[in-house]
């Protein structure tokens, strides 16, 4: 019989379809509908059932329906449909979407082509704000925005079927501009009425004028609060004043200005000052700091024009180690903030982009470019040959300035360098793929000036390149693999070996003899073995090289949908001609995630010394996540001591969140380091959902590595479920936010 149905419901719409063809007249396709002219009917459930009045072009349809056209949505389990004017009569479970709105009710008329509606008792749902009344129709739009008008109907931001507060008005009118006015308006605390408004305005959004604010107590501080004035100074700029009483160091001030002003472009300003009562000493340099603090940050972005861009960064701080007094956020994220003036114009085959770099704050070493212009040629073909070009030149002058501004150690020089590379890539028996690379490169440095050694003289240097990748991707597929413990619904593997060889003779100036400013940094993932990947353009030296990998996949389907059960890759450089500080075989690495269970994911990152079987590095990770009640995370990661990037550590790190009742929740996490027996770090955070706001108490306890003092802290943090401060999950990877950093 659910068949029958089926395909009746689709003999209807055809039928309707060709009905309308044969109606018209005319063949010019220029008159022909297009998809935006399209009303889809569609049916919910096997049981659905419909019937298409050939005559007047009218679909009725029952036991559950759906009905599209253009950005609009609505579904009952009755609707009757006029095809030709675009008029809906939807009545049973009825909800409309439209523009990011949701209206749900009993009852509904609604036009698809005007808009125009009205209902009886309905709701309307768009986050955070929600609003219901016995009737509410569509006024005539206002410029672009249609108006809809509640009458007796409320207001609320409180998500629940029983607002803990609302405002209930005679009329409310709301604008897709996300503006709403009620009329003769009360605001009621549960059913006590506390304030009558004779009229009310606010736009569905943060309100123009807000307190922030976080107090807590922290060892280093005192008893704090992070306290912001925030205000809107137009549509898109957003300003705040920040005070900042520390009962041990003192009053932070400053203002913050975010804006949003196309198409003169975005960005942020802000500035703090501190007279700091308790500065302390540097931490590396053992000498006090200034009392008087400061930072000033600045960043705008603009769009000239179409893929023309430009980016202006400013970072000044009166010390080293202010943002991460008061700013540990930030600080976590970059903890040495460089400033820089950008131009980039990108076409489709090339990129000129010109970067300016001055040393803005003496105590932080700085590359200084003024400027650096460069043109990147994107890998292209050369017309219709099989052959690929791409290449990278560059000009500028560049001087490396050291963070202590007693030395004397700085230098300069002008540096022009030109790379150009040929490439022929083929794809052999359908299923090699070979791509054999040749390719030169020219530099000039002028004279350097130096402070404290002897300058060198011009100097330019010849690389000349080649090297060819071969790589190929085979799989297997087995559709009949079944295992409910793994979670698996039919398998396939997917095995990608490569192998990419890199030669380069001996250069006529090896790096020693040539100022370092793009220069080779330690690093512990591998770094690029070919042109123009690898851009440490002053550290080029001879390199023949083979680098090995092979990636593997395991592959399932789950809720129908093709995800990766295992993603592992292993890759490693066979030095056929090792330099003296090399060795034959170069670290080997490995990175693994693996997913057995859809709440189980665990993540390996590996690196290997092969010469001396000695692990350098590793990183292992296990998130359990078997629902909304709980999730745990462990982590752990080594590191060996390294001559080149220090001491290294050997930290474990867990992280587990409890869901105990719908209004309680507590979360923690710790750093252990097992080499010294400390534990580094611990957060516990309790939540509690209070209906339209949300609290959370954090402690936090630090101890400190390098011999100072340990850190205290407890802080209460309080957001409206609303206009959340945070993002989605942001606390939990950001837990220092919660205590105002």
């Amino acid at each position: 019989m659910n068949v029958l149905r089926a395909l009746r419901y689709s003999a209807c719409l055809l039928v309707g379809i060709v009905a309308a063809t044969a109606q018209e007249p005319t063949v010019d396709d220029s008159s022909a509908p297009t998809s935006r002219d399209v009303i889809d009917v569609r049916p919910l459930n096997p049981d659905s059932s419909s019937v298409l009045d050939l005559r007047t072009g009218t679909i009725v349809a029952t036991n559950g329906v759906q009905v599209i056209f253009e950005d609009a949505t609505l579904a009952a389990q009755y609707i009757r449909l006029d095809q030709n004017l675009g008029e809906a009569l939807a009545e049973g479970n009825v909800s409309l979407q439209r523009g990011g709105t949701t209206w749900t009710g009993e009852r509904l008329f609604y036009n698809f082509r005007t808009g125009a509606m009205r209902a009886e008792d309905f709701k309307l749902g768009n986050p955070p704000v929600f609003l219901a009344g016995q009737r509410a129709l569509t006024l005539e739009p206002v410029g672009t925005n249609r108006v809809y008008a509640l009458t007796n109907a409320f207001v609320t931001t409180d998500d629940l079927a029983e607002p803990g507060y609302r405002i209930r008005a005679r009329t409310v009118t709301v604008r897709e501009d996300r503006r709403i006015v009620a009329r003769d308006a009360t605001l009621y605390l549960g059913d006590t009425p506390v304030f009558y408004y004779p009229y009310y305005t606010r736009r569905l959004g943060d309100h123009p004028v807000r307190w922030v604010m976080t107090p807590g107590y922290r060892s280093i501080y005192g008893a704090y609060l992070r306290a912001a004035y925030q205000f809107d100074l137009g549509t898109n700029s957003l300003a705040s004043i920040n005070l900042d009483p520390y009962s041990r160091r003192g009053l932070g001030v400053g203002p913050d200005i975010r804006y949003d002003l196309d198409p003169v472009g975005k960005g942020n300003l802000s500035g703090y000052w501190i007279a700091d009562q308790n500065p302390e000493n540097d931490p590396i340099t053992g000498e006090p700091i200034d009392p008087q603090r400061y930072r000033v940050s600045f960043d705008h972005t603009v769009a000239l024009r179409e893929d023309l861009t430009a980016k202006a960064v400013i970072r000044k701080q009166s010390d080293p180690w202010i943002v991460r007094d008061f700013f540990e956020n930030e600080y976590r994220r970059n903890p040495l903030p460089g400033s820089f003036f950008e131009v980039q114009q990108a076409w489709p085959n090339f990129t000129l982009n010109t970067l300016a770099r001055v040393q803005v704050n003496d105590f932080f070493e700085t590359v200084e470019r003024l400027p650096d212009v460069k043109l990147s040629a994107h890998r292209q073909q050369l017309g219709q040959s099989p052959i690929f070009y791409e290449g990278e030149n560059s000009a500028g002058w560049f001087r490396q300035r050291f963070a202590d501004p007693g030395t004397t150690n700085d230098y300069s020089a002008f540096r022009a360098d030109t790379f150009h590379q040929l490439l022929l890539p083929k794809t052999f028996f359908g299923w090699l793929n070979v791509t054999p690379r040749v390719g030169g490169r020219f530099t000039y440095y002028g004279d350097t000036d130096s402070d404290g050694w002897e300058s060198l003289d011009a100097e330019t240097r010849g690389v000349v390149n080649t090297g060819a990748e071969v790589s190929f991707k085979a799989h297997r597929l087995w559709k009949d693999a079944e295992n409910k413990f793994w979670d698996v619904s039919g398998l396939r593997h997917i095995l990608e070996p490569s192998v990419n060889y890199a030669f380069t003779p001996e250069p006529n100036a090896v790096p020693l003899e040539l100022p370092q400013f793009d220069t080779e940094i330690p690093s512990l993932r591998p770094l690029p073995v070919q042109f123009p990947d690898y851009n440490s353009i002053d550290s080029i030296d001879s390199q023949n090289t083979l680098r090995l990998g092979v990636r593997n996949k395991l592959q399932t389907k789950r809720d129908g949908q093709v995800e990766d059960l295992l993603d592992w890759a292993v890759i490693t450089d066979w030095r056929l001609d090792p330099r003296q500080d090399q060795e034959t075989f170069s670290d080997v690495y490995s990175e693994a995630d693996f997913k057995p269970r859809r709440w189980l994911t665990l993540n390996s990152e590996m690196r290997v010394n092969p010469n001396d079987a000695l692990l350098r590095e590793s990183q292992t990770s296990a998130i359990f996540k078997p629902g909304r009640d709980w999730s745990l995370g462990v982590t752990h990661r080594y590191t060996r001591d390294d001559v080149d990037l220090g001491r290294g550590g050997n930290l474990i790190g867990t992280r587990l969140y409890l869901r105990f009742t719908e209004n309680w929740g507590f979360r923690t996490s710790h750093y252990y380091e097992i080499r010294d027996a400390v534990l580094q770090e611990q957060y516990y955070t309790v939540y509690r959902d209070l209906r339209s706001l949300t609290a959370a108490v954090t402690l936090r306890f630090r101890e400190d590595v390098f011999g100072g003092n340990d850190d205290f802290t407890i802080a209460i943090s309080i957001s409206l479920k609303a206009f959340p401060r945070f993002k989605s999950g942001q606390d939990a990877e950001r837990p220092e936010l919660l205590i105002g950093g």
